[in-house]
C-alpha cells in the first residue's frame, strides 16, 4: 500500500531515538522531549485559498523536518508504521 496524503497533509517516518543513563538503562527517546525528528515520506497538493489559489506545500519527499511531539494519526502503510500530519505541525526543515 502506498499513502497519497490529501491537501496539506504529510506522511512522515519518525526517526527513533534511545537514550541511556549512566547504569545503562534505555529510556524512551521522545517521552519526554517536546520535539521529533521525521523524515517526509509523501505531501499533499497544498491547500486552496478562498480565492481558488493553490499554495503549494513548503516540504518536499526527503525532507528531514522537526515536528511537534504528539501530532498526528499513526496509521500502518504495509508493515511500516507512519504517520499523518498537518503540514502546520511541522516547525522546522533540519539542513
Amino acid at each position: 500500500m502506498s499513502l497519497k496524503p490529501l491537501g496539506d497533509r504529510v506522511v512522515v517516518r519518525f526517526k527513533e531515538t534511545e537514550e541511556k543513563t549512566s547504569g545503562g538503562f534505555v529510556l524512551a527517546g521522545n517521552s519526554h522531549e517536546a520535539t521529533k525528528v521525521a523524515q517526509v515520506l509523501a505531501v499533499g497538493q497544498g491547500i486552496r485559498t478562498l480565492t481558488g489559489d493553490l499554495v503549494a506545500p513548503n516540504v518536499a519527499v526527503g525532507d528531514t523536518v522537526l515536528v511537534e511531539n504528539g501530532s498526528g494519526l499513526d496509521v500502518k502503510d504495509g508493515e511500516a508504521k507512519v504517520t499523518i500530519i498537518r503540514e502546520s505541525d511541522i516547525l522546522a526543515i533540519v539542513d
